[in-house]
């Protein structure tokens, strides 16, 4: 007798066929990944169309596209070439990579620019690359902890209220970022079983893709492929074989990403006449974060720093003058002010893992049930991959390592510059998991693969793993 079967049979020695078929039937139901990429998408759409008959088709057409991916696609799609971040003349940039703004070009070539067609297009890619998260995050919670702790990873998401939110309220890369970061933790795990070169080829491609989209990812690259690298020579049945490719296959994974980035990079040092990697526009994150705002001894001297002062002085500037300078102020801020750093260093790290800042204060304060479910959400999903991950390691999972490296190492970025609800997107995926993975533990269920309220005998067995 399986112990599923004991955990739903107790104390009833003589089990009703017709019941246990009917707890069949709900396991399928529960676990079917169709039901919940449906669920998913009809989740988001629902959203989609709810907020749309509140807001004009005017505005609709204009203000989602007021912000950076907008203006530099409205600049190509008119002849200006990849520039003009803040729809003024300021010339050539690289505030931006150019997968998602060339995304948003092809709509605005299809459908014109500034259109309300445009959007409503690019709103419904954002819940398609939303919804089709459900499908690696549920393989990779299968992989990890069984079909159970897969389905609940992929229903969290399907529900989760900043996924839901994010594919209207956001014309950006946001949504296709949480989508790569999923496959790319998939992507590592088949790896590290594979000895093929042209997975390895494969996987160079995807962070390829996947910097030219969204670099701030590109923290966890040394990390999953060095995890891949080591796995994949740990479980070579030669280790003379192994030794051959211990530096081979990596390597030609990561010379794959690195090409991918340079047509990017010869662009931008022939514009800038200076080693521009992929983004411009770190020295002004970084300013915003660390500025005289903070400065709790001297306030707002010479003046509060606003986004709009900043961008002012970036369209009188232009973008390289203008970086070096606020790179200049912000080292000038942070090392005089050791004290505050450490003070914003904790806050931002609450705020990031809160959804906003003091976000136990908000909590309280505001009137809206939407703001509150978003911040209990962010604050209990942050809980819970804490939890999943002490359990992961304390279990001794051979994949506790590469989901840490997301809840710790892709923060960091954010904990030194500034952070809202929309950076931590990239990672709720593996941020819910983690939840799922620590809430399987709860309700009988353990990070061997191995379910008592729920089995995995309708699905083909799987090749023995050391967890």
């Amino acid at each position: 007798m399986s112990p599923a079967t004991i955990g739903l049979d107790r104390g009833n020695p003589d089990p009703d066929p017709w019941e246990d078929d009917a707890v069949k039937r709900l396991q399928a139901i529960a676990t079917s990944l169709t039901l919940i990429v449906t669920i998913a998408f009809v989740a988001r759409v629902g959203f989609a169309l709810s907020q749309a008959r509140k807001i004009p088709d005017a505005a609709l057409a204009h203000v989602p596209f007021e912000n950076e991916t907008g203006s530099i696609a409205q600049a190509i799609a008119t002849g200006q070439g990849y520039s003009n971040p803040f729809a003024r003349n300021t010339g050539p940039t690289a505030w931006l990579t150019p997968i998602y703004p060339w995304l948003v070009v092809l709509t605005f070539k299809v459908f014109g620019v500034f259109t309300i067609r445009a959007f409503y297009f690019l709103v419904f890619l954002n819940i398609i690359f939303s919804s089709a998260a459900c499908v690696p995050l549920y393989a990779v919670g299968k992989r990890i902890a069984g079909v159970g702790v897969g389905a609940a990873a992929a229903w969290l998401w399907a529900l989760y209220p900043n996924a839901v939110m994010t594919p209207f309220e956001w014309i950006w890369d946001t949504s296709l970022a949480a989508l790569l970061s999923i496959l790319l933790l998939w992507a590592t795990m088949r790896l590290a079983e594979s000895r093929r070169v042209r997975d390895w080829c494969l996987y160079g491609l995807l962070w390829g893709f996947v910097l030219m989209t969204n670099p701030s990812l590109g923290s966890l690259l040394p990390f999953l492929l060095g995890w891949a690298a080591y796995r994949a020579w740990w479980k070579a049945a030669s280790p003379r074989s192994a030794s051959k490719n211990w530096l081979l296959q990596p390597a030609a994974a990561l010379a794959i990403a690195i090409l991918c980035c340079v047509p990017w990079t010869i662009r931008n040092y022939a514009v800038f006449h200076r080693f521009v990697p992929l983004r411009s526009n770190f020295p002004l994150e970084l300013y915003i974060g660390n500025n005289e705002n903070y400065d709790d001894q001297h306030p707002h001297y010479p003046g509060m720093v606003t986004k709009d002062r900043e961008t002012w002085r970036y369209i009188k500037m232009g973008e390289t003058p203008f970086m070096d300078e606020e790179m200049r102020k912000a080292k000038k801020f942070i090392f005089a002010h050791p004290r505050v750093e450490a003070i914003l260093f904790y806050d931002r790290f609450i705020a990031f893992w809160g959804g906003i800042p003091n976000p136990i204060d908000k909590f309280i304060q505001t009137d809206s049930w939407l703001v509150r479910s978003l911040i209990l959400c962010a604050m209990l999903s942050g809980v819970g991959a804490l939890a999943g991950l002490f359990l992961l390691i304390w279990k001794r999972s051979d994949y506790a390592f590469p989901l840490a490296i997301y809840p710790i190492v892709f923060p960091f970025l954010y904990y030194i510059t500034h952070t809202s609800l929309r950076y931590r997107h990239p990672i709720d995926p593996e941020t819910l998991l983690l939840t799922a993975i620590a809430c399987g533990a709860v309700f009988r269920a353990s990070p061997t693969g191995k379910l008592v309220a729920a089995t995995d005998s309708a699905d083909e067995p799987e090749p023995a793993r050391s967890y």
